[in-house]
């Protein structure tokens, strides 16, 4: 699979920005986030990393949704 282009990473980017942006905004740490939802802090740095090089499936940022109570079209309502 070849790599991704300039475009897609800067999406990736701003798919981990907005995971962390809603994530602090319950006020929970990541470990008390992981905690909680009874997810691995580690899984949840990765999605918050932009360092991850895979990226997110919709199901991820779907499941992520779920959580914080948003909808995917609220998830995905920021400026590209």
């Amino acid at each position: 699979m070849a790599g991704l282009n300039d475009e897609d990473i800067l999406l990736k980017n701003k798919i981990a920005d907005r995971i962390k942006f809603l994530r602090a905004n319950t006020g929970l740490s990541q470990s008390e986030f992981a905690k909680k939802y009874e997810i691995d802090r580690q899984i949840l740095n990765r999605w918050e990393s932009k360092n991850n090089k895979r990226g997110l499936t919709i199901y991820t940022i779907a499941k992520f949704c779920a959580l914080v109570g948003i909808s995917l079209k609220e998830f995905f309502d920021f400026d590209i």
